[in-house]
């Protein structure tokens, strides 16, 4: 069970969508785990064929429990026919905590076959089980056959209560107050002058259609992202310990519409075009937004950007979000009195904040990341 963040200690199995004997490969989706942060997809890391499944749905799971065994392919050795038989790895019983056998009598009259989460949306809806023809094995309903009624019925049904986002705020609330009570945070700002990006900006989109002209924000991810190449001790986490990262994946704050944020990564961002970073962008924070991210999406940030322009202030000092060991602020692009050798102009300015977590990092290399951004700002062309 893979950690969504600091503030998650457990999640509840909704559905399997494997079954044993499947073959899976790195990014299949194998589960949906219902959590602080909504239904998670949970994909599978290695290749192989599931050889069990060690929970139920409905069990209640903790973060680093071992949900599933897959055995990796079996491995032919060249000139040879014989194929070596599959390798089991025994693993300690302290691990694999036995499953409570429940023996559950049904009542005469609630005889309907559905996956646990059918039955949670259809309650939601206030769904009758007893209206929806199943379609899943043996007659019985999932979640794609409730859908199929929601999205018949869209006008009239409609969820009875809207616990996820208060949940969500929650989580959120729980995260920042174990940052603020465990981490020791220095605070860093410095202004850039945008001008050069936006006049770059502005002549690199005439050359693309609508749909695909680029906003500022990109520039601002791949310029942190680069920077993050030659300032390396800030791509980290803190687990007793700094250990640095080998990929930048940069997570952004996404408001939802009724309270409480997700933050979801840009992975390998330094490696990303702006074209991409854009389109990135344009999937992931509307998914966010319907809580329909992937488990990877959520857990593999290595740093965190929050305040992208979009009606925020001139600037902002984030809370560092554990275990990364900073966050970057990008306020508002506002025009400002601007000196510049010794003459006096009004450019359009950028705030940029850094808060880091000082048992990482001191104000040293926190300035060095502000000036490493600065400087990719002015040469635009080399992102």
């Amino acid at each position: 069970m893979p950690s969504l963040g600091a503030d998650m200690e457990a999640g509840t199995l909704q559905e399997w969508l494997k079954k044993p004997g499947d073959n899976v490969k790195r990014g299949d989706i194998i589960a949906l785990v219902e959590t602080q942060k909504g239904l998670i997809e949970i994909e599978v890391f290695d290749e192989g064929k599931i050889d069990s499944l060690l929970l139920k749905e409905g069990d209640k799971v903790p973060v680093g429990a071992i949900m599933a065994l897959i055995n990796a392919p079996a491995v032919v050795e060249e000139k040879k026919t014989e194929v070596k038989p599959e390798v089991k790895i025994e693993l300690p019983k302290a691990e694999l905590q036995p499953i409570e056998e429940k023996i559950v009598v049904p009542h005469p009259f609630n005889r309907i076959k559905a996956s646990p989460l059918a039955k949670a949306i259809a309650a939601e809806y206030k769904i009758d089980l007893a209206g929806v023809e199943g379609t899943g094995e043996n007659g019985a309903i999932t979640k794609e056959d409730i859908e199929k009624v929601i999205a018949q019925k869209s006008s009239t049904l409609k969820p009875t209560h809207s616990a996820s986002t208060e949940t969500i705020r929650m989580a959120v609330a729980a995260a920042m107050s174990k940052s603020n009570r465990e981490i020791p945070h220095y605070y860093l700002e410095l202004k850039v002058d945008m001008a050069k990006s936006i006049a770059w900006l502005t002549e690199s989109n005439k050359q693309l259609a609508v749909k695909e002209r680029l906003l500022p924000v990109v520039l601002l991810i791949k310029a942190l992202a680069k920077s993050l190449v030659e300032v390396k001790e800030l791509n980290a986490i803190w687990d007793n310990g700094v250990i640095l990262k080998n990929e930048i994946n940069i997570g952004f704050v996404v408001s939802l519409r009724n309270g409480g944020v997700m933050i979801p990564a840009i992975k390998n961002a330094d490696k990303k075009s702006l074209s991409e970073i854009m389109n990135s962008l344009n999937d992931l924070i509307p998914r966010a937004r319907n809580l329909k991210l992937k488990s990877s999406e959520l857990s593999e940030s290595t740093i965190t950007i929050t305040n992208l322009g979009e009606r925020s202030a001139d600037k902002v000092f984030g809370v560092i979000y554990p275990p990364q060991v900073a966050i970057l602020g990008f306020g508002s692009i506002v025009e400002q009195p601007w000196a510049e050798s010794g003459m006096l102009a009004v450019r359009p300015v950028i705030t940029i904040t850094l808060a880091g977590d000082h048992r990482a990092t001191d104000g040293h290399t926190g300035s060095r990341l502000l000036v490493a951004i600065k400087n990719y700002l002015q040469k635009p062309e080399e992102l």
